[in-house]
């Protein structure tokens, strides 16, 4: 990102720049680029940044707080290790390495970058098994109710099932008029339910890290389950009304 800001369009290695205002623009060197990335909150866009070694000491200052912060800047407050190999049996292996280097260095903490960058989503990782929790339940209560709904209605029109089966429907005619009915209400929750779905992602936007607030995939997916649960939960009364005995259904008040 700094290499974009200040040296756009053009080769930056070689180049000089500084930060302690006019008379310091000489004060390092660019000697390598690396891609942009995010330190602390990954909600944050990416900011200019620039790493230099530990060693090197900005001689050319001359306010006693700008060489108080240079000297703490310095200080190592986290170090980076690659390894290659089992992590199990790493922690003891790198506190004996740095002890043997300097016997004054103290490792406070030791974490693997994988679990320090979890932890940057525990509210997102939070907020998705709530959402994924209620999600199901109002999947179960919608199926619960969907079926029972259309259970009521097969009891309704039991005495016209039974007409329509003695006058030559068959239990599959009997199944299709059944589902046809669960599949409008179906329908009509979807058109409700996906342009709210879609308003409630873009008001969601700012407790998504890395998501877009549309997601075809995802939406094609919830659309897909609903309508497969739909399928089922109408399915089991319409089956039992296709079980219906015409005789028995015609003499139902």
């Amino acid at each position: 990102m700094l290499v974009k800001k200040f040296f756009p369009n053009e080769d930056p290695i070689g180049h000089h720049f500084g930060t302690n205002g006019p008379g310091s623009s000489t004060n390092y060197e660019i000697v390598g680029v690396v891609a942009d990335a995010k330190y602390n909150n990954p909600r944050e866009p990416v900011h200019p940044m620039y790493c230099r070694p530990m060693t090197q000491m900005n001689t050319t200052l001359k306010d006693r707080s700008a060489i108080t912060g240079e000297s703490r800047s310095l200080f190592p407050n986290s170090i980076t290790i690659l390894f290659a190999g089992d992590a199990a049996g790493l922690e003891p292996v790198v506190r004996h390495t740095l002890a043997n280097i300097n016997p004054n260095l103290t490792v406070l903490d030791f974490k693997s970058l994988d679990y320090q960058v979890a932890g940057n989503f525990n509210q997102e990782r939070l907020i998705t098994r709530l959402t994924t929790l209620f999600g199901l339940l109002a999947l179960v209560v919608a199926s619960v109710g969907l079926c029972g709904i259309t259970a009521y209605s097969v009891a309704r029109r039991t005495s016209e099932i039974g007409l329509r089966m003695a006058l030559g429907a068959n239990r599959g005619d009997v199944v299709a008029l059944v589902l046809r009915g669960a599949s409008l209400q179906v329908g009509i929750g979807l058109v409700i339910g996906i342009p709210v779905a879609l308003l409630g992602g873009h008001f969601m936007a700012s407790q998504l890290c890395g998501v877009r607030t549309y997601d075809p995939l995802t939406l094609a997916g919830a659309v897909a389950m609903l309508s497969a649960f739909a399928g089922i939960a109408g399915f089991i009364p319409a089956r039992r009304a296709a079980s219906i005995e015409p005789m028995n259904a015609l003499r139902t008040e």
